[in-house]
């Protein structure tokens, strides 16, 4: 573990370079599928760069201007909290990976930075995070209710987490506006199949993308809710389809790969 007091290096300029190149290019891929929208997006899509196994160097090259991206994902706790020990409290962390109930408190009370959980699939995580948010010191950022999003099952697979996208997405997101006080219910999130995911075009919908939509419309009807609670966001495309989750109406993409390269094995990766 590294202490707060290390300096992080800046990448080499070839690889700040490539890290640059590489971002503008989605940026600009999300502008043009956006661009095929109609009626426009009100708000600009989200691009949060997932940085899990990718060095601290990496996210600051991009948070760093000319860029200033600010929007940065990770999958697991300890890789999460190290960096968001290390880098700027201007950055904000997305944590995107498998939630374990054991380690919601601590993700929600000692995560300098924090935005949002986009991996909310029970109850009993959403009531931890709730607790842990209440027990976060204000030194660590972070507004006065945590952001999350319920993760959806749309492929129904065995190995995939998430609520199913009827009854057990609607209970449980009307648990978080009721019982969850330190929570804001931002909005739905799937991975979805890997087949459909490589299938997917902006001319080719993603029949996990339509499920989230009608997700969403589920909710909002079960919920009654109304004016700005029921724009409830989509957290649905990756490197290989987040063209087609845009132009179905995503607010919000997570491009690792496209962004930063193949990933080495979490064995070898190292943040700093």
């Amino acid at each position: 573990m590294s202490s707060p007091e290390t300096t992080i290096m800046a990448p080499s300029p070839a690889r700040t370079a490539t890290l640059v190149s590489n971002l503008a290019s989605v940026t600009s891929r999300v502008r043009t599928a956006s661009a095929k929208l109609s009626p426009a997006k009100e708000s600009p899509v989200r691009l949060v760069a997932v940085s899990k196994l990718k060095p601290a160097s990496d996210i600051l090259a991009l948070h760093n201007q000319p860029t200033d991206h600010s929007h940065f994902g990770e999958n697991y706790l300890q890789e999460l909290q190290e960096k968001a020990r290390l880098l700027p409290p201007t950055i904000k962390w997305h944590f995107i990976g498998g939630l374990q109930s054991n380690k919601c408190v601590t993700l929600a009370r000692d995560t300098r930075a924090l935005w949002a959980v986009e991996s909310v699939d029970s109850e009993k995580k959403a009531g931890l995070l709730d607790r842990g948010w209440g027990e976060r010191k204000p030194d660590l950022g972070g507004e006065e209710k945590l952001r999350v999003f319920v993760q959806v099952n749309t492929s129904g697979e065995e190995n995939k987490s998430g609520v199913e996208p009827e009854d057990g997405v609607i209970g449980l997101c009307r648990y978080i506006r009721e019982k969850c006080p330190r929570l804001r219910l931002q909005g739905l999130m799937t991975i979805g199949a890997i087949a459909r995911s490589k299938a997917t075009t902006a001319e080719n919908e993603n029949e996990d993308f339509v499920s989230l939509k009608e997700a969403r419309n589920c909710v909002v009807r079960a919920l009654g809710l109304k004016g700005d609670e029921a724009q409830l966001e989509l957290s649905m495309g990756m490197s290989e389809d987040f063209e087609g989750a845009i132009v179905l109406g995503s607010d919000e993409v997570r491009v690792g790969t496209t962004i930063f390269g193949d990933r080495p094995p979490k064995d070898q990766a190292k943040v700093v």
